[in-house]
């Protein structure tokens, strides 16, 4: 597979793992669908059994933006399959698209495109305790065509998830680490690091309350620039478009730390297509 052919194979894995979950599905007997409740704590486990399309739309503003906005979308879509009786592994891609003002310029002037493109591999027990954990490895791959966030540069590391689940909480963290293996040379190397606890409280009907920051660390960066800490908290909501289960999250994150080329502010909304999987006993 040559570089230039990542972007089609993602979207080719997300249209794959559409068609098998409706291919499964179609196959099963048919079934009462999961009650929100019971879904809405599925969306929030990392590894669970739930083919999901997420498109997460995130907008940075304030600061030394000032007016302008730094626009991501992520495509993250997920697919757990089944390896033996005892694990499975859940496949995360994630796709970031940006649209970032260029400094000095008039308010129109943009960079746009997508930035490398991430793939997560969590080795999860098929049939987990009270303690749900996966882990993996995660790879980054220089497709960026935004020259903004290029890199140039092959990285892999570790990722690793750990979650409970109590009551109506979802308490939990998902962490990752990446290093430079191989590149263009250009610019400092891939030293990447990522946090995101999560805590999350059910309400009836599929409704939620979230605290999901993510915690990112630059260890390339110079001194004093090396942090992002949001904080803030989020709500969201799993419901149906006819037939079709979705979930609808809405958040807003203060960074607190941040490099002084970035905003002050985040609002995230997310929008997922949710498949669940029906697993043989």
């Amino acid at each position: 597979m040559t570089l230039s052919s990542l972007p089609r194979y993602v979207a080719l894995v997300a249209i794959l793992a559409v068609a098998a979950a409706e291919r499964s599905r179609a196959q099963q007997p048919e079934a009462a669908p999961p009650a929100a409740s019971d879904l809405a704590k599925t969306t929030q486990n990392p590894v669970g059994d739930l083919v999901s399309l997420p498109f997460q739309f995130n907008f940075f503003s304030g600061g030394p933006l000032g007016d302008r906005t730094v626009y991501n979308l992520n495509f993250q879509p997920v697919l757990p399959l089944r390896v033996n009786e005892r694990w499975n592994v859940v496949a995360r891609t994630i796709v970031p698209y940006l649209s970032i003002p260029l400094a000095g310029t008039p308010p129109d002037d943009r960079k746009t495109g997508i930035g490398d493109i991430q793939e997560q591999l969590f080795f999860t027990p098929a049939n987990p305790g009270a303690l749900i954990w996966g882990a993996g490895p995660i790879l980054s791959f220089p497709t960026a065509t935004n020259d903004l966030v290029r890199t140039g540069d092959w990285a892999i590391g570790p990722t690793l998830v750990v979650l409970k689940m109590t009551g109506p909480w979802v308490l939990g963290g998902l962490m990752n680490q990446l290093w430079t293996f191989g590149g263009d040379d250009v610019g400092p190397n891939i030293n990447a690091f990522l946090f995101q606890p999560f805590v999350n409280y059910n309400l009836p009907r599929g409704w939620s309350l979230s605290f999901a920051p993510t915690f990112t660390a630059n260890w390339s960066a110079p001194e004093g620039e090396k942090w992002t800490v949001p904080l803030g908290l989020g709500i969201a909501k799993v419901d149906a478009i006819g037939k079709q289960p979705v979930s609808l999250a809405l958040q807003y994150y203060r960074l607190v730390e941040h490099p002084s080329s970035t905003g002050d502010n985040q609002i995230r909304f997310a929008f997922s297509l949710l498949y669940p999987v029906a697993r043989k006993k």
